[in-house]
């Protein structure tokens, strides 16, 4: 223990010793002793107890060399420590270099510092110069309409409403929460410009569809002008070139196809290719002029284009039923052309199809342009993709035969030399048709792209050659139309072409001769050839035709020997003359017929209205001041609200009536014609009053004289007294004939002639009568109406008799029987007022009640003074303006053709407009052998 306790005091003396510098401890000089600090853990020491005090002087010398020895110690570690960081800073520092070094040289990046300058100066000018072009744009949207400004003030709103949404929005909330787009205002813009393009465009095809009615009718009226004027035709004649005279008979040949389906056999140059195969581009080339509508691998040309080539001053294009020449030299009119071209197409398009066989035809003139006629015919394809009608396939093959088997067509077969051969479509059409080859030429086009892409150049040489195809023509060319931008001019298309060739190591050879390259060469070649064909030809239509019309004559002469032949035209003018003329006999008509048919219908018109409305409502009593005020509301109200219009519709039906009688009633001339225009003459008839409407002014005249008339209930003479007396027994009776032929049940007299029986409705409907009888004939007066105490009377009444009724059926039969009683009682009435006027005349109403008779004498004079101011009316005025309408039906009918075809038919129009086509024709064709005989006369051979 001593041991153990010697070794504890001399660690607390050492620990002591150093730790004499400590703030912890404090030294007294009193004491000489040590307070060991509060937070030391030597300040827990409860287990030893030690109370004797420490003392520092038996061991001090010991102390100070342990000091000595710890203060060596820590030196020696902090050497240590210091050396090892000094030699990893350098192990480290040479490692970083060998990583450095063995990295790529990356000092290129660094830039020049006056290229960063002129970079960011570039960038700060680009930014204001999209800025100003920006307000610019801007601008002109708003100046032009595209952007108003209350869609400018959205879009800015929207984008200051999402930029200041952004900045609200944090970013956790960004990724966190589920995106929601909407709809700018820019993209409702753009769906509303494309609902604008769609509907302009719709716009523009309904204007161009009545364009094309107007130069139609336009066409037939020069066409009948011709006809009635010879000295026209014969100076137009000599004003015609000799490549627009046989244009000329071809349009006459599709009209002719078209109405009898047959087929002519006249040349032209029919163009025919697979779909995107640049057939419209050699025609352009040929035309030099960019004529047609084009997209990138899209189907343009949806119809034939019949295009007639002319040499002229000037170069222009015209359609063939206008009269507006396009200036092809001037970019604005050749837009418009295309954009009329492709309007055409698609108006021609119908019934849900994608092509069309209707012929679109244009004229083109130019210096230097060859003269022939050319037919463009939709391209060849395999597919039908999404948007094609299904049928769209054959629809195309049709046309193209239809074009490719006329035996003197020449086929300008178009191939892609681009692509491979046995993609082709159309070289097994065209020799399917021209087996031999005798009349087909061969144009390979895009060789400057088949030089360039192919790896075989022995193809080229094969199809130029005829050794690849299997069909045989009598020529093979190789052109180039373009570079592959529709924006090129075609004077920049033809250096273009020249430039190749001329340098091309494939056509540079001996291979090929000059004469098979380029468009002009080609256009040359097909402008020859399809002059000799028409020279070879044109006698043999001739003759064709001419036997045709010895033909159809001879038919006339079998068939119809005593009636001259006819055309549509002439009998559309017959029919028009004879609807005037009874025009002329409507105003002929005495004044009599008119008055009398007048108040016929007029009656009939108001009759019912007269008994219902009026007489039967406002007889409630033997009480003539009540009756008279009654009528006098009734009268007033009538004749403000619907009397007059009553009375205009009955007086337009007296017109029709009038007119429809004169003509059916006319006798018609013997002549075998009239039954084939009766049916146009009807249908003009029909239009004309269908459209007519009465003057308005003239209602509002007629409404003031009908108030007037029916206000005075002053009978003026005894005579007028009788006079109305004679007219109520009139219409009465009348009334009493229409009831009775109406009846609900048959007098036994009509039963036993008509030897029938009753049914169990009549023996229903006799049980109600009987019923109903007393409540009439029993007393002087009654109440129109049943009440509800003699219905149940009724009812049960019949039910006693083995019937049972209902309230509508006693009511029916009451409704019946009370206007005959009443007529009846109204006929004795007016009997025995014949003798009243003067009783009448001085007041003395109680000896009468002839209330009626004046009521029916105030509607007699109405009916007088209306037929009479419509008279007036319809011979003055409204006839006419039938006949202006009628005239204006008839002039725009005389130019529709369809319209004459529906309405004037039979089997000696169809013959008298067939030889009619044949003999114009005819003469066409003979005029131009003529011409062409003059100008072969004069040169060695016609070309282009």
């Amino acid at each position: 223990m001593r041991r153990i306790y010697c070794l504890f005091m001399r660690n607390v003396c050492l620990v002591s010793a150093l730790r004499k510098s400590s703030p912890c401890f404090n030294v007294s000089s009193s004491q000489r002793g040590y307070v060991i600090c509060r937070h030391s853990s030597l300040n827990r020491m409860s287990l030893l107890k030690v109370n004797v005090p420490l003392s520092v002087a038996p061991y001090g010398i010991r102390n100070f060399s342990l000091i000595t020895r710890l203060v060596k110690g820590i030196l020696h570690i902090r050497y240590v420590v210091i050396g090892t960081i000094v030699g990893g800073g350098l192990t480290l520092s040479q490692n970083v270099q060998s990583w450095v070094d063995k990295l790529p040289d990356l000092s290129w990046i660094n830039m020049d510092s006056n290229m960063v300058a002129q970079l960011k100066d570039s960038f700060r000018t680009a930014a204001d110069t999209v800025t100003t072009q920006k307000m610019l744009l801007y601008k002109k949207m708003e100046d032009t309409g595209w952007l108003p400004k209350q869609v400018k003030s959205d879009l800015l709103e929207w984008f200051e409403d999402k930029k200041t949404a952004l900045q609200d929005t944090s970013l956790l909330s960004m990724i966190t929460e589920p995106a929601v787009f909407e709809e700018s205002p820019l993209d409702e813009a753009e769906k509303a410009h494309e609902r604008g393009r769609n509907d302009i465009l719709q716009t523009e095809m309904k204007f161009q569809e009545k364009i094309e009615q107007l130069e139609k009718e336009n066409a037939e009226l020069r066409r009948v002008l011709q006809s009635q004027s010879g000295k026209d035709v014969k100076l137009r004649k000599g004003n015609e070139s000799l490549i627009d005279m046989y244009s000329s008979v071809l349009d006459l040949l599709i009209d002719y196809d078209s109405s009898y389906s047959t087929q002519d056999h006249l040349p032209r140059v029919v163009v025919v290719g697979d779909q995107s195969s640049g057939k419209t581009s050699v025609l352009e080339m040929i035309a030099q002029a960019r004529i047609f509508p084009r997209g990138s691998g899209e189907m343009m040309t949806r119809a034939p284009v019949k295009v007639t080539l002319s040499d002229g001053p000037y170069h222009i294009a015209q359609f063939r039923d206008s009269q507006r020449e396009f200036d092809l030299t001037s970019e604005k009119e050749l837009a418009e052309l295309r954009r009329e071209i492709e309007l055409r197409m698609l108006n021609s398009v119908k019934g849900g199809k994608t092509v069309s066989n209707e012929v679109i035809g244009l004229s083109v003139k130019g210096p230097g342009l060859p003269r022939m006629v050319l037919v463009d015919l939709p391209g060849v394809i395999s597919t039908v993709t999404t948007g094609m009608a299904a049928d769209t396939k054959e629809d195309i093959l049709k046309i193209c035969k239809t074009y490719l088997e006329n035996p003197n067509a020449i086929i300008l077969c178009i191939q892609d030399g681009s692509v491979d051969a046995e993609r082709s479509n159309v070289t097994e059409l065209v020799s399917s048709v021209d087996p031999v080859g005798k009349r087909t030429i061969l144009v390979l086009t895009k060789v400057d792209l088949a030089e360039e892409n192919l790896t075989n150049p022995d193809m080229i040489k094969k199809i130029l050659q005829g050794e690849l195809f299997p069909m045989k023509a009598l020529g093979y060319f190789a052109v180039v139309t373009g570079k592959g931008n529709s924006g090129d001019s075609i004077d920049v298309i033809r250096n273009y072409e020249e430039s190749f060739f001329a340098k091309s190591q494939l056509f540079q050879g001996s291979i090929f001769s000059p004469s098979q390259l380029t468009t002009k060469n080609m256009s040359l070649a097909v402008s020859k050839c399809f002059w000799k064909m028409v020279k070879e030809s044109i006698g043999q239509q001739a003759d064709s035709f001419k036997a045709v019309r010895f033909n159809l004559e001879t038919e006339w002469k079998n068939r119809f020997p005593k009636l001259r032949d006819i055309d549509r035209d002439e009998l559309y003018t017959r029919a028009k003359t004879e609807i005037l003329d009874e025009l002329v006999q409507l105003n002929a008509t005495s004044t009599a017929e008119w008055e009398t048919a007048l108040r016929e219908k007029l009656w009939e018109t108001m009759s019912s209205y007269v008994f219902e409305n009026i007489l039967i409502s406002a007889f409630v009593g033997e009480k003539p001041h009540t009756f008279n005020t009654t009528v006098d509301i009734k009268l007033k109200h009538w004749a403000d609200t619907q009397l007059p219009r009553k009375c205009v519709e009955a007086g337009w039906a007296v017109l029709r009536e009038q007119f429809t009688r004169l003509n059916v009633s006319k006798k018609q001339p013997e002549d075998g014609w009239s039954s084939c225009y009766k049916p146009l003459k009807e249908a003009v008839i029909e239009k004309a009053l269908n459209s007519h409407t009465w003057n308005k002014r003239a209602l509002e005249s007629l409404r003031i004289i009908q108030q007037n008339a029916l206000e005075d209930r002053t009978v003026p003479s005894k005579a007028c007294w009788k006079d109305a007396i004679l007219f109520m027994e009139d219409k009465i009776k009348q009334r009493l004939k229409e009831l009775e032929k109406h009846s609900l049940h048959d007098s036994k007299t009509a039963r036993w002639l008509r030897w029938s029986s009753p049914s169990e409705d009549e023996l229903k409907i006799q049980a109600i009568a009987d019923q109903l009888k007393p409540l009439l004939y029993n007393i002087s007066s009654r109440n129109p109406f049943i009440d509800s105490d003699e219905m149940i009377m009724i009812r049960r009444n019949v039910r006693n008799n083995g019937f049972e009724v209902g309230e509508d059926e006693v009511r029916e039969t009451w409704h019946q029987l009370y206007r005959v009683w009443f007529l009846r009682k109204s006929l004795l009435t007016a009997n025995e007022c014949q003798s009243m006027f003067l009783h009448h005349q001085k007041g003395f109403d109680e000896m009468g009640d002839c209330s009626s008779v004046v009521l029916f004498w105030r509607v007699q004079r109405m009916l007088h003074i209306t037929a009479n101011a419509l008279r007036q009316q319809i011979v003055s005025t409204e006839v006419r303006y039938l006949e202006k309408e009628i005239k204006e039906i008839l002039n725009e009918w005389s130019h529709d053709f369809q319209m004459k075809r529906q309405y004037l038919q039979g089997a000696q129009v169809e013959l008298a407009e067939k030889l009619k086509q044949v003999r114009v024709i005819q003469e066409k064709i003979e005029d131009f052998i003529a011409m062409l005989n003059n100008e072969s006369k004069g040169s060695t051979h016609v070309s282009g």
